[in-house]
C-alpha cells in the first residue's frame, strides 16, 4: 500500500464508521453518508468491480478472477468496510437503547442531518427537466409510503427469510434516503438481526452476509449503469428518496408509524433546536469535505 493510500485509510475508516452508525438507525441510510462525503459514485464503482471476482470464480476463470482482483479499489473498500463492521457491532448494542429512551430527540437530530444532506444530490443535478421532476416526485412518494409501513415481528426466522431480508436491506442501505434497518423493521427482521450480531450467532450472520453479498452485486451493477447513462435522473431519484424518507424522522409518531401533532410549544422548540444542531454539523462537514481535493474514480 503506497503513502497516498495510507493517508486516505483513516478518513475512509471514519466514513465507514459514520455509514455503519447511520445504518443502525431506522429511517437513516448509510448511503446518505457516502453521498454526503463525496465517495458515492466511487463506492458503487468499487462494489461493482469487486463483484467481478466471485463471478469469475463461479465460471472457473482463475485468470479473470486475478485480473478482477487487481482492478478492485481496495484502498477504499477495506478501511470503509472495517469502519462499517465496527459501527454495526458496537452500534447494535448502544444505539437502539438510546433511540428507545429518547425517540423524539433522536429523530429530530437525524432529521436535521438528512435535511442538510439534501444539498449534495441537488448540487449534482445539472439542470431540471420535466422527467427529472417526475423522477424526484415518484421517488419521494415511494420512500414516504415505505417509511410509513408498520413494524412487524418475526421471532424465529428461517435462513431463507434471513437471506432475502439481507438482500433487501443491503440494496436499500446503499441507496441514499432508504434505510436498510427500517426495511428490516418493516419485515420483522430488525430485532433478530441485532440480537444475532450482539450474541455472535455465526450461522445467522453467515447467511445474512451471503444475502448482503448477493444484494450488493445486483444493486451495484444497476446503480453504476444508471449513474453512467442516466446520471441526473438517477440523482433526482436519490434526492426524492432522501426527501420522502424524512417521514420516518418526524419526531412524534405512534408505534405503528402514524404521525402525530406536536404535543406542545416546548416540544417543538426542542425538536427545532436539535434539528438545527444536526443541520449545522452536516453543513460544516460538507464544506470541510469540499475544501479537500475530490478523489477520482479509477477507470
Amino acid at each position: 500500500m503506497d503513502r497516498t493510500a495510507l493517508r486516505h485509510a483513516l478518513p475512509h475508516y471514519l466514513r465507514g464508521l459514520l455509514m455503519g452508525a447511520f445504518d443502525v438507525v431506522p429511517g437513516v441510510s448509510g448511503g446518505t453518508v457516502a453521498l454526503m462525503v463525496g465517495i458515492y459514485e466511487r463506492l458503487i464503482h468499487a462494489i461493482r468491480t469487486a463483484v467481478e471476482v466471485p463471478t469469475a470464480l463461479v465460471k472457473a476463470d482463475l485468470s479473470g478472477a486475478r485480473q478482477a482482483l487487481g482492478r478492485v479499489d481496495w484502498t477504499l473498500l477495506v478501511p470503509l468496510g472495517l469502519g462499517i463492521v465496527t459501527a454495526l457491532l458496537t452500534g447494535a448494542r448502544f444505539i437502539p437503547p438510546l433511540l428507545e429512551a429518547y425517540p423524539e430527540q433522536s429523530r429530530s437530530l437525524f432529521a436535521g442531518l438528512i435535511l442538510a444532506s439534501l444539498a449534495v444530490p441537488l448540487g449534482l443535478i445539472g439542470r431540471w427537466t420535466p422527467l427529472r421532476g417526475l423522477a424526484l416526485a415518484g421517488a419521494l412518494v415511494l420512500a414516504f409510503v415505505l417509511t410509513g409501513l408498520p413494524p412487524a415481528e418475526v421471532t424465529d426466522p428461517g435462513y431463507l427469510i434471513v437471506l432475502l431480508a439481507a438482500m433487501v436491506a443491503i440494496s436499500a442501505m446503499i441507496l441514499p434516503g432508504v434505510s436498510g434497518s427500517f426495511l428490516l423493521l418493516a419485515l420483522g427482521m430488525y430485532t433478530p438481526t441485532l440480537t444475532a450480531l450482539d450474541q455472535r450467532n455465526l450461522p445467522y450472520i453467515a447467511v445474512f452476509v451471503l444475502g448482503c453479498a448477493l444484494g450488493l452485486a445486483l444493486m451495484a451493477r444497476l446503480l453504476e449503469h444508471l449513474l453512467q447513462h442516466r446520471h441526473d435522473v438517477t440523482m433526482a431519484v436519490l434526492l426524492g428518496l432522501m426527501m420522502g424518507a424524512l417521514r420516518a424522522l418526524w419526531p412524534w409518531q405512534e408505534d405503528d408509524r402514524s404521525l402525530l401533532l406536536p404535543p406542545d410549544a416546548a416540544g417543538v422548540l426542542q425538536a427545532l433546536l436539535l434539528a438545527l444542531v444536526g443541520f449545522a454539523v452536516v453543513t460544516t462537514f460538507i464544506r470541510a469535505t469540499r475544501r479537500r481535493t475530490t478523489e477520482p474514480v479509477d477507470a
